[in-house]
């Protein structure tokens, strides 16, 4: 017989919220910082070509496809007195923070052997990422039945997250002006953070995790089980809201610092300081989609939040750049400069829906599945994530290489380079999120008053 936290005791629920907010603090940070500086990192400084940028995390992704559902599929399937996923957790933690600091370091080899060190360090980080972050996300499904907990215990996990990935824009603020040296400092930074929150997290989570509910032990195999998800069409759509939304968002992360360099004519300094109210405005949406899900629904949430983000997606798109002769605070700068951070802040409280909100509605689809085997409906979720950002990166890079963009010229570049960053910032995410929009049309319809509140 399983327990549920919303039953337990005051102590043990707030452990529990508080050590689900801490475990996505390395892993959303790595995220965030994967999102904005990797696709920089590797055309400005490791000096690969765009089109070559975004092929080293497509090449990786193949590797995931097959990597994610494995580990899913075994985390299912893991025997152990602490339950199946703390142990994945704390067996993954250190490999993910060494990854993570390898990656952002430019071996002294020339190509070929430099591009296949990126795809071999990506690919061991992308695979201990899916060790750590697969079980944690799973657990939200697991420790309780009751809909709102579940969306605070999401809450809390994405606060931690973006809270973290404020910490590390900061850093990086302070050190991708150094170049490969303050880029190689980032990424240790990032790997003792990995390492210390996945690890705090599991021990903290572990006396929930020892008694909440676990996957029924099906005794078919993993591309039988994989075949039986298809059938669940919630399962189907919330994978589809979250490959569109984090479509979305994941071309809008590498793109930003380009679009505020090179388009909006800020210097480096402003470009990464501006990140920082993005991530602000982030934490603070995930609060207001988490009222607002549990007061009216969680549709109600993503429509709003989504309407704002096309709104916010598309004045970017048409912002005029600033004097580039003139200081930000010059007069003449002066108006630009303020739609601008109003249109970043807005773009922040419109994407933290990509955040919270599919992973809000991947319970119901957990709970409609035979045998709730969420390790493994997680595994599509994560492996999706990586999905949306592989592509985004990998179209990124392809369209500004096709569109005559190259990073040495700096603003310097060709017209039809300009018009493309501003596509990629703002017309294209807000094509994916009115699709999104769409598909989740009548979600609330299949579910009954109990369940939803």
């Amino acid at each position: 017989m399983h327990a549920d936290i919303a039953d337990a005791s005051g102590g043990l629920r707030r452990r529990t919220l508080l050590a689900y907010g801490i475990g996505d603090a390395g892993t959303g940070m790595a995220a965030a910082l994967v999102g904005f500086y990797l696709f920089v990192f590797y055309t400005a400084v490791a000096g690969l070509p765009a089109w070559l940028a975004g092929t080293v995390l497509m090449v990786v992704r193949i590797w995931d496809v097959i990597s994610d559902q494995v580990i899913g599929w075994l985390g299912d399937h893991t025997q152990h007195r602490l339950g199946p996923r703390i142990p994945w957790i704390l067996g993954c933690a250190v490999p993910l923070g060494l990854s993570m600091a390898l990656m952002w370091w430019v071996p002294p080899f020339a190509d070929p052997w430099r591009f296949c060190w990126f795809v071999l360090v990506a690919s061991l980080f992308q695979a201990t990422y899916s060790g750590v972050n697969l079980p944690y996300a799973a657990l939200a499904t697991e420790l309780t039945n009751n809909t709102p907990l579940r969306t605070r215990l999401n809450t809390a996990r994405f606060t931690g997250s973006v809270l973290a990935s404020l910490i590390g824009l900061v850093a990086g603020a302070m050190l991708t002006h150094h170049g490969a040296s303050g880029y190689w400092r980032l990424g240790c930074f990032a790997g003792v953070v990995l390492i210390t929150g996945s690890s705090l997290s599991a021990l903290g989570l572990a006396p929930a995790a020892r008694q909440c509910r676990r996957p029924s032990h099906d005794q078919r195999g993993l591309l039988p089980q994989l075949r039986s998800l298809l059938p669940n069409p919630l399962f189907l759509r919330v994978v589809v809201l979250y490959l569109l939304l984090w479509c979305a968002l994941q071309l809008m992360q590498p793109v930003a610092i380009i679009y505020l360099r090179d388009a909006m004519h800020l210097p480096h300094s402003w470009s990464t300081g501006l990140l920082i109210p993005f991530q602000l405005a982030a934490l603070m949406g995930l609060w207001i989609w988490n009222q607002v899900a549990d007061r009216s629904s969680r549709f109600r949430a993503l429509l709003i939040g989504g309407c704002l983000w096309i709104t916010l997606c598309l004045v970017a798109t048409l912002l005029p750049g600033l004097h580039v002769d003139l200081s930000p605070w010059a007069s003449a700068n002066r108006m630009p400069l303020i739609l601008l951070i109003t249109a970043v802040l807005g773009l922040g409280l419109g994407a933290s829906t990509a955040y919270l909100l599919p992973w809000a509605f991947l319970p119901d689809a957990v709970d409609l599945q035979q045998g709730h085997p969420a390790g493994l409906i997680t595994a599509f979720m994560v492996q999706i994530q990586k999905l949306g950002s592989a592509c985004s990166v990998f179209a990124l890079g392809l369209l500004l290489s096709w569109s005559g963009y190259v990073a040495a010229l700096g603003p310097q570049q060709p017209h039809s380079a300009l018009v493309m960053i501003r596509l990629c910032m703002g017309v294209v995410p807000a094509l994916l999120v009115m699709t999104a929009l769409w598909l989740m049309k009548g979600w609330d319809r299949r579910l009954t008053p109990a369940s939803e509140h």
